[in-house]
């Protein structure tokens, strides 16, 4: 699988060895390694959390994260006078696909609105992911926001219905083989081909917790920048993370691609 990045005009073969490169110079460092490590322990945090934890000057820290971010291995979210740090793990998940590729079967390989209130505005998301995708702006959102197209390419779910046109609408994704709700997003708001602000209710447990998600369309020189916002997760939502990172990589791999690619929780 390509990996695609932004501002990088050269044949696909050389964008592919470049983009490597820059993401192994990023881990070949142990300073730069601890970062993530602690990233991994704990997500969002600020310059001062993470200077803490290492014997180094504060612009020490800050060159190695601009490396880290260059290579989109983490992502930064600001909230008021604060830079919060994400660890974005999808370059990785690309990198082991590179040759984890040819050794897996096609079943296994099947991966806003201004307007809130001043609290939500101002509210530290628990979890920030994103990845570029080699797609028209236009392909991305209809992906996003139509039920049908989600079922094409949604890890678990391949019956999907609804869209988010207007606040209150709702997708439901369905349990395979039953009629169940697995998840449905109900839309909050919405601003046309660059912020979708949903509820997220699942339907796998009984009084499930339910959060909110937010989808970020960037336009690139090349392609777009999806950033996922989760906020106000509950205590027991730990496996989000891992279900956002299949999301995301079956939706890029549909697109970029045009084939269904799904990355289940197990392997079929």
């Amino acid at each position: 699988m390509a990996i695609t990045l932004p501002y990088c005009h050269v044949t696909k073969k050389s964008r592919i060895r470049f983009s490597m490169d820059v993401i192994f110079k990023a881990l070949n460092d142990p300073a730069r390694r601890a970062l993530l490590d602690s990233l991994r322990a704990k997500d969002g945090q600020t310059l001062t959390e993470l200077e803490e934890q290492l014997d180094m000057t504060r612009f020490g820290v800050m060159k190695h994260l601009k490396v880290l971010e260059d290579a989109h291995l983490v992502t930064t979210k600001k909230v008021g006078r604060f830079k919060y740090h994400y660890l974005n793990p999808l370059p990785l998940q690309e990198v082991m696909d590179r040759w984890l590729h040819p050794f897996l079967g096609p079943q296994a390989q099947a991966l806003s609105r201004l307007k809130q209130t001043l609290e939500q505005q101002h509210m530290k998301p628990d979890l920030v992911l994103s990845t570029y995708i080699d797609c028209s702006h236009d392909a991305l959102w209809d992906a996003l926001t139509k039920g049908d197209l989600m079922a094409q390419y949604h890890f678990a779910c391949d019956r999907i219905t609804g869209v988010h046109e207007t606040p209150g609408d709702s997708i439901d994704m369905m349990f395979p083989g039953s009629d169940g709700v697995m998840l449905s997003n109900t839309l909050i708001s919405i601003d046309p081909k660059s912020r979708i602000e949903m509820s997220f209710a699942p339907g796998w447990e009984e009084n499930a917790h339910i959060s909110r998600c937010i989808y970020l369309l960037e336009p690139q020189p090349k392609g777009m920048k999806l950033t996922v916002e989760h906020y106000e997760l509950g205590p027991n939502d730990g496996n989000v993370n891992d279900g956002w990172t299949r999301f995301l990589a079956s939706l890029k791999s549909w697109l970029e691609t045009g084939r269904t690619a799904r990355f289940p929780m197990t392997a079929a």
